[in-house]
């Protein structure tokens, strides 16, 4: 059995701080774990912001409402649906992500935990395990019989990506890649789901 362990921001949607700095017209939230691999400094980072500007959580969700999939992104999920599992694994938070898993046709999702005040403000959060990705991975295969591919574009998918039997960066920035040659890159969805059928039949 092989399962397919993607990650969400950057791959499938747009990256949700970058979208939210745009639309506050705060810049210092474009930051992500492209540019800042430790995601617990990115996070305080994050909320120590939020707090400064008096943003609650509910103007994050209504900036996330309005984001769309990529253009064939949930088109992609469904061709590999019919090949192999798929779970989206993500650093982002359960009410961050079904607005988007809903509109990519409801894939399975591995997310961490938000915490908030009585206010409504951002205050921390809960991760599954210090290494989510790399730790996911290790489990599914745990299981017997089970082995991942996995495709990324961030710092913080390389762990997943050569833990599994297989991994690929995905629109990755130039610098990843660079740092990075041995993994294979791919910047269109045909072109990764024909890596990824490769080794399903192969497998």
């Amino acid at each position: 059995m092989i399962i397919t362990c993607l990650d969400m921001e950057g791959v499938l949607v747009p990256e949700i701080w970058i979208t939210f700095a745009e639309k506050t017209g705060i810049p210092e939230f474009k930051l992500t774990t492209r540019d800042w691999p430790d995601f617990d400094k990115l996070m305080h980072y994050r909320i120590d912001l939020m707090r400064k500007h008096k943003l609650t959580l509910d103007k994050v969700i209504d900036v996330i409402n309005t984001i769309e999939p990529f253009e064939g992104a949930k088109e992609f999920i469904s061709r590999l649906r019919e090949i192999c599992q798929v779970i989206i694994i993500s650093d982002t938070f359960d009410i961050f992500g079904r607005p988007l898993m809903r509109k990519l046709g409801w894939p399975m999702l591995f997310h961490n935990d938000v915490v908030l005040d009585n206010e409504g403000y951002m205050v921390g959060y809960k991760l599954r395990s210090q290494h989510t990705k790399r730790d996911t991975v290790r489990g599914l295969q745990s299981c017997g019989g089970v082995e991942t591919i996995a495709a990324g574009d961030s710092y913080n998918d390389l762990e997943m990506i050569r833990e599994s039997r297989a991994g690929f960066l995905f629109r990755a920035p130039e610098k990843i890649r660079k740092d990075n040659p041995d993994v294979r890159s791919f910047e269109e969805y045909n072109d990764l789901y024909d890596a990824i059928e490769n080794i399903v039949k192969n497998a």
